[in-house]
C-alpha cells in the first residue's frame, strides 16, 4: 500500500480495500444436520454499492446461498496483499454482516459493469444480487496494525446524487474520453495495456477494467454529484498529461 494508505484511518483503509477488490472469500455457516454448523468458505466475485456495501451475484444452486438462506450472517475476506514480497505486511480485512437478496436495478447494473462477463448468466432465474448490511470489520494492516472497526466508520456516503448519474458518467468517459482513461491507467496507476475502460464512479474514485484486470483511481477529494466527479476526472487527466510530458 502507498503512503496515503498508511496515513488513512482504519475505516478508510477497510473501505479502500472493499472498493478496490473484485473478489473475496465468503464464509457462511454450513446448513443442515450434516453441516453441524461447520464454517464454509467459497470464492465469490464482488462489487460494492456506492457506500461500499458488498454486492454479490450468486445462484440458489450454490452451497453458500443455501447456507445464507438458513443463516444470513456472513464474513467476507478482502485481500490487499497481492504482489507484496512479504504478504503479511499488507492490509486485509474481514467484513462481518448479514446478506440478503436485493432486487434494486441500479445495484444490479453496478455489479454487471464491474463484472461484464456475468451478464451471460445474470438473467438465469436462479441468480440474484445479494447485498451485505455491514455490521463491523476486522482490519489487519501489517504487524501491530490491527483494529476492529464499526460499520459507520467503514461505509462511505450513501444516497448521493452521483448514484443516479453514474451510468451516464461511465458511458461518457468510455465513448468520448478513452484517451484520458488510458492516461489514468498508464501514467497515474503505472499499468500497461491498451483498452482500459471505466466500470464505475463513486464519491471517492473510479473503477477501471481491462480484460480480467481491475484497478482503482482515487479522487483527490470526495464528491457528491456528477459535476464533482467531472471536476476530479479533469483534474486527474491534466496531472497525467503534465507527468507524461515531463
Amino acid at each position: 500500500m502507498d503512503d496515503s494508505a498508511d496515513r488513512a484511518s482504519p475505516g478508510d483503509t477497510v473501505r479502500g480495500l472493499l472498493r478496490a477488490a473484485d473478489r473475496a472469500t465468503l464464509a457462511t455457516t454450513l446448513a443442515g444436520e450434516d453441516g453441524a454448523a461447520w464454517p464454509y468458505a467459497s470464492l465469490v466475485m464482488m462489487a460494492v454499492d456506492h457506500d461500499a456495501s458488498p454486492l454479490l451475484l450468486i445462484s440458489t444452486l450454490a452451497e453458500h446461498t443455501r447456507n445464507l438462506t438458513s443463516d444470513p450472517r456472513a464474513a467476507l475476506l478482502v485481500d490487499g496483499t497481492a504482489g507484496l514480497d512479504e504478504p503479511l505486511t499488507g492490509a486485509r480485512a474481514t467484513v462481518l454482516g448479514r446478506l440478503a437478496r436485493d432486487d434494486d436495478a441500479g445495484r444490479r447494473a453496478r455489479y454487471l459493469r464491474r463484472h461484464p462477463s456475468a451478464a451471460v448468466y445474470a438473467g438465469f432465474g436462479d441468480f440474484s444480487v445479494w447485498r451485505m448490511t455491514v455490521e463491523r470489520a476486522h482490519l489487519v494492516a501489517g504487524f501491530g496494525r490491527i483494529h476492529w472497526v464499526d460499520a459507520a466508520a467503514v461505509l462511505g456516503p450513501s444516497e448521493l446524487p452521483l448514484a443516479a448519474r453514474e451510468a451516464d458518467v461511465v458511458e461518457h468517459m468510455n465513448e468520448d474520453h478513452a484517451d484520458a482513461i488510458g492516461l489514468y491507467a498508464r501514467v497515474l496507476l503505472g499499468l500497461d495495456g491498451d483498452g482500459w475502460v471505466l466500470t464505475g464512479c463513486d464519491a471517492e474514485g473510479a473503477d477501471l477494467r481491462l480484460g480480467g484486470r481491475t484497478a482503482r483511481l482515487r479522487f483527490d477529494e470526495t464528491v457528491r454529484d456528477a459535476e464533482g466527479a467531472r471536476v476530479q476526472l479533469v483534474r486527474l487527466v491534466k496531472r497525467a498529461r503534465e507527468l507524461d510530458a515531463g
